[in-house]
């Protein structure tokens, strides 16, 4: 099978030895989950229950008052009392609302359940599928938290001839992905044939890179025994950092490019995490809303690295000790994701959320210098940066307010992968600065809007 991929990016050292080919194993039932209410990249929700509401692990406990095209609901992942209604730190270092419910003493939260009924793709109509992805409070799994049910309705100008299955997971130590595809390869492939039904779509590819080339022959044959119209193939990627962007995927299985200030639509294409596409079967075949995530725990702090699932809100704090032992002795950072993309947080008070991917527990070895220098003009971010940017450019214009400029430079083209800030031998913190002045940008635009809005 021939291997592809796209240009620049970076030959990382994966890292991923201590969980690759482990079982995703089932942590131990918490006895309190912290369940942020705002898990999605979209308008707020808002709670549906109070203190001291009896809930059910699967029960939908906030929602939209008025739920918009962007919302997706978030449902209860144990069974208990809602004890508290209050901010708390979640993993973008943000306090949001959140509804913190301790398990009964009387009853396990897994002897009940409350399940949506199983829904067949093939008899029900577009609008009701959308409608089931959206209640059972499905996003991209893959960090972004984008509405999955929205990236599955394209506007009728951008036609969709592709979809594609992102099973790469560049990001070193992450191996949750992987393990996803090996024990629920039916799941995946159901997942697919559902999403290229709702989108009337005949063709995709599940992209993967070529260091998971031995997960080929399972996902065959469970491509060859599927019940579907259409056709689906395995596009073998080289392992190159950051091969699981959209960007780069897509480029690297078609040849075709994302467009400046596009989106994959663009380019004729839908990007789904296999692990979001996996939940989106679970949802029709089980009737199972996101309760549950799937993710990596690793890093050189962590003394039994493994793929473990855990119900939203889970803090990695009150796993026992014999399931997840942590030198803390040792522990210098908690990055919540990737090491290239997450997000350092300051302790283990900070709740799994649907698009936690990973949770890496790194010693001060495994971190990298975060004193800053002066740059050198040595241009190994631009040399390095997959999307083909100017990252110097944008760093200095932001420094010096020049966000129009930034902008004409590729700021809001920039995927925030990292590269350039770990390439870059004065440390300087490249991407922070990138998020900064996006954030900038949005609140100019929010005021321009809302003087508009005043003067009218």
């Amino acid at each position: 099978m021939a291997v592809s991929t796209f240009r620049r990016g970076l030959k990382l050292s994966g890292r991923k030895h201590a969980t690759e080919g482990k079982p995703v194993e089932l942590i131990p039932a918490p006895r309190q989950v912290t369940i942020p209410i705002n898990q999605h990249f979209g308008a707020p929700n808002k709670p549906l229950v109070s203190i001291g509401d009896k809930v059910i692990r699967g029960q939908k406990i906030a929602d939209a008052a008025a739920p918009g095209p962007m919302t997706v609901p978030v449902h209860a992942s144990i069974s208990g009392i809602v004890k508290k209604i209050e901010p708390r730190t979640q993993s973008n270092n943000t306090d949001g609302l959140c509804i913190i419910i301790e398990a009964s003493q009387e009853e396990s939260s897994a002897e009940q359940e409350i399940l949506l009924p199983p829904l067949d793709i093939s008899t029900c109509t577009r609008e009701e599928a959308l409608a089931r992805i959206r209640e059972a409070g499905i996003l991209g799994m893959g960090g972004a938290g984008f509405p999955s049910h929205i990236k599955l309705s394209p506007p009728s100008d951008k036609p969709i001839d592709l979809i594609i299955a992102d099973g790469a997971e560049c990001e070193p130590y992450l191996t949750t992905d992987e393990a996803a595809m090996t024990e629920k390869p039916h799941m995946l492939i159901k997942g697919l044939a559902i999403v290229m039904k709702i989108t009337g779509v005949g063709k995709a590819i599940i992209g993967m890179e070529d260091n998971k080339k031995n997960l080929i022959p399972m996902i065959e044959r469970e491509i060859r025994v599927a019940d579907m119209s259409g056709s689906i193939s395995i596009g073998l990627c080289k392992t190159l950092y950051p091969q699981g962007g959209e960007k780069m995927l897509i480029t690297a299985l078609t040849g075709r490019e994302v467009p400046s200030g596009g989106l994959p639509m663009d380019a004729g294409c839908i990007v789904q995490n296999v692990g979001t596409l996996i939940a989106i079967a679970e949802a029709f075949v089980l009737g199972k809303p996101l309760i549950d995530r799937d993710l990596t725990v690793s890093g050189g702090a962590c003394k039994t690295p493994k793929n473990i699932r855990a119900p939203i809100g889970t803090l990695l704090k009150d796993a026992p000790v014999e399931f997840m032992d942590i030198d803390t002795d040792k522990l210098a950072k908690i990055i919540f994701g990737g090491p290239m993309m997450g997000s350092a947080v300051p302790s283990l008070e900070i709740p799994i959320q649907k698009n936690t991917s990973g949770i890496i527990l790194m010693t001060k070895k495994e971190t990298i210098a975060e004193l800053e220098g002066p740059c050198i003009r040595c241009s190994r971010c631009i040399r390095n940066c997959a999307c083909r940017l100017s990252p110097v450019i944008m760093s200095n214009s932001i420094e010096t307010g020049d966000l129009d400029y930034a902008v004409k430079a590729g700021l809001m083209d920039c995927i925030e992968c990292g590269s350039c800030t770990y390439v870059c031998p004065a440390r300087i913190k490249l991407v922070q600065r990138f998020r900064t002045g996006k954030q900038k940008i949005k609140m100019r635009q929010a005021a321009t809007l809302a003087k508009g809005v005043k003067n009218v």
